[in-house]
């Protein structure tokens, strides 16, 4: 009953959430000067993962301090809330009975099916970000924002080919398991550790931040309370439930996404008659969005003879401009995916490789199907909201798809409006607890069982022991994401996107593939893969565009300021808001015009905002030459035996047909 009260204290506390990113920022282009970049690199280009996503929130983060013109009828949303919490609580409940061995707590004894795995799998990945940040961003720059969305499929292609299977196989319940198999297990699974913590606290703050933000944005509640609110209820499916109760709020969190995604696509869809050419035409001949391309994102103060702005819009190029940076971040999507240790985990759940298999083949299918909903979402939202419109609410666009359902709905009746709007609403809480469950599980599993059991306790902890450490340190690291997230309300995170991703691809992805397909694959070289890949990961994006630099802002003020300052010399009375918007530029001038980064630099010392073109090769690298350098032949000499249990399940699961 206590935990049901706690939960309901978080109704208060609307829970949606998006990365911080700031695609408002990004593109300034020429008139007419049309981005040949992602043509040139179509499957790369979608995969501006995570730190795509990552950017709506620093931009959110300061329209939060003016009042939105989307609210939420509390009348509705708060029933709405109670529902989903009340039945996740029954899940924690139930999952409580079953949750009595470290099998149990971790890897929900093998027992969860490769359907149920995967709908759980993709309400692991299928954050808020994806929902609000990726449909906002189509809504504000069209194709571009569709093929973000892209990419978050295409990764997983890289995980059913490489990894799910063998992963499952040779695995028990943490990435240090897989590492450890034929190193030397003290030294791998704490570097292991360290890793997957880093990981899964940057990812993590990410989505604390991000929550309380949106909160913020919607209903008006204090950020600290959103956080508090979140991080309890997180705790509590962790700490009672274990993958158990994780599993199935994934579960649900998906089957409610794809309800409400659904819904909403197919009101925007009849808009258009159902049909998909009256609905493009739409798009190209809305003057609305014809304006926003041609001012807003074109920047051209004079509409350019015999140029359509509205066609402009279906075609690529008006956000993703630098084709390296494409790259770069395509290649951390696709392979930071499959080194994601709360996605690792899922493939522990099933009893069969051949389940896992199924599994990503299910996840694949769920995730394809959401994101060609979002899609939909983000062009009816520029269609029947219009992007001037959109960004009054949020200049990150963030907010289409809730402004959408409030319209969609509204049309229909105001009731049916705010009950869409407040079902969206508590879809995006549902999926805050789903990812931030997930990645507290990992956190904690690597530090409970590769740390205390089997570092510490040298592998000798009964099963009592292991649950009891497992749960206390799910407590811990809720508790840390808590503070982290309430100290970081007015930090930019949009770098710690990157930096999770950055990692997961460089650090852990090489040496999990070499661990599995390369036969003189050591101590030394797992060592040396993650401590490089990790490290360099980390300097790379401290130096990068994500990171906050004082003399830039200060410049764009500056420009700020002499545009207002010379429009008031010619005469011209400002306008209250031009009033404000000079008093800010000069306070933001003299804040920021001698500091520097956080590192001390004037600007970025590269421009990819994700550097996985630079990181992923060296980590590669590191563990090559870690592992040449030191040579091991117990290591060889174990290899037949984890190729054989990786191919055919012997030790671990039944042998499958294939």
């Amino acid at each position: 009953m206590k935990k049901l009260i706690a939960g309901i204290t978080l109704a208060l506390s609307l829970g949606s959430f998006a990365f911080a990113q700031e695609p408002a920022k990004a593109p300034t282009g020429a008139a007419g000067a049309p981005a040949v970049a992602a043509p040139a690199t179509a499957p790369a280009a979608p995969a501006a993962t995570a730190p795509a996503p990552a950017a709506p929130l620093a931009k959110a983060a300061a329209p939060a301090e003016k009042k939105s013109e989307l609210k939420a009828n509390p009348y509705v949303t708060i029933p709405i809330f109670l529902i989903i919490i009340g039945v996740t609580m029954c899940v924690v409940v139930w999952s409580a009975k079953k949750t009595k061995s470290a099998a149990d707590f971790y890897t929900a004894g093998g027992g969860i099916t490769g359907t149920q795995n995967g709908w759980a799998i993709a309400g692991d990945y299928m954050s808020a970000a994806s929902f609000l940040g990726i449909s906002g961003m189509i809504s504000l720059y069209g194709y571009d924002g569709f093929m973000y969305s892209v990419g978050w499929l295409v990764a997983y292609i890289t995980v059913l080919l490489i990894v799910a299977e063998p992963c499952r196989n040779a695995g028990k319940f943490t990435l240090g398991d897989i590492l450890s198999f034929r190193t030397e297990p003290k030294p791998v699974r704490a570097v292991c550790a360290l890793s997957v913590v880093a990981v899964s606290t940057f990812y993590l703050t990410a989505q604390m931040v991000g929550a309380g933000k949106l909160m913020q944005l919607l209903l008006g509640i204090p950020y600290k309370t959103a956080i508090i609110g979140v991080g309890i209820l997180m705790v509590g499916y962790v700490v009672f439930g274990g993958m158990t109760a994780t599993t199935w709020v994934q579960i649900i969190k998906a089957g409610l996404l794809m309800s409400g995604a659904g819904v909403l696509s197919v009101l925007v869809g009849i808009k258009s008659g159902m049909s998909p050419l009256q609905f493009f035409t739409d798009i190209a001949t809305n003057p609305n969005i014809a304006e926003h391309v041609q001012k807003v994102v074109l920047k051209d103060p004079v509409a350019v003879a015999g140029f359509d702005y509205g066609q402009r819009f279906l075609e690529p190029g008006l956000f993703l401009k630098n084709p390296l940076d494409q790259i770069s971040l395509g290649m951390a999507l696709v392979l930071g995916t499959a080194g994601m240790p709360h996605i690792l985990m899922r493939f522990f759940t099933v009893p069969t490789a051949q389940a896992a298999r199924k599994s990503v083949i299910v996840a694949m299918f769920i995730i394809g199907t959401f994101y060609i909903l979002t899609t939909l979402l983000g062009f009816g939202a520029a269609i029947h909201l219009s992007p001037q419109g959109i960004q009054k609410v949020d200049k990150g666009g963030n907010m289409a798809a809730m402004m959408l359902a409030q319209k969609m709905g509204g049309d229909i009746s105001p009731f049916l409006g705010d009950l869409l709007l407040a079902f969206l609403c508590a879809v995006a809480f549902a999926t805050i607890l789903a990812v931030v469950s997930g990645l507290v599980l990992a956190a904690s599993a690597a530090i409970a069982h590769d740390i205390y059991v089997n570092v510490i306790k040298d592998g000798h902890a009964d099963q009592h022991e292991q649950v009891m450490a497992a749960r206390i340190t799910s407590l811990c690291v809720g508790a840390a994401g808590i503070l982290i997230g309430i100290a970081a309300e007015k930090q930019n995170v949009a770098h710690l996107v990157a930096l999770a991703f950055a990692v997961a691809s460089s650090g852990n992805l090489p040496v999990v593939v070499m661990s599995l397909f390369w036969k003189k694959f050591n101590t030394a070289g797992v060592i040396a893969g993650l401590v490089t890949g990790t490290v360099i990961s980390i300097v790379l994006v401290m130096v990068s565009p994500n990171m906050t630099y004082p003399k830039k802002v200060a410049a764009d003020a500056q420009k700020v300021v002499a545009t207002l300052e010379k429009k008031q010399a010619g005469g011209t009375i400002l306008s209250e808001k031009e009033t404000k918007e000079l008093a800010k530029a000069r306070t933001d001038y003299e804040t920021n015009k001698d500091g520097t980064s956080i590192i001390g630099l004037d600007k970025p010392l590269i421009d990819l905002k994700n550097p996985g073109i630079i990181s992923i090769p060296i980590g590669f690298l590191a563990a090559i030459l870690g592992c040449l350098a030191f040579p091991s032949r117990r290591s060889e000499e174990m290899f037949d035996e984890i190729y054989v249990r990786q191919n055919t399940g012997i030790g671990i699961a039944k042998a499958v047909d294939h």
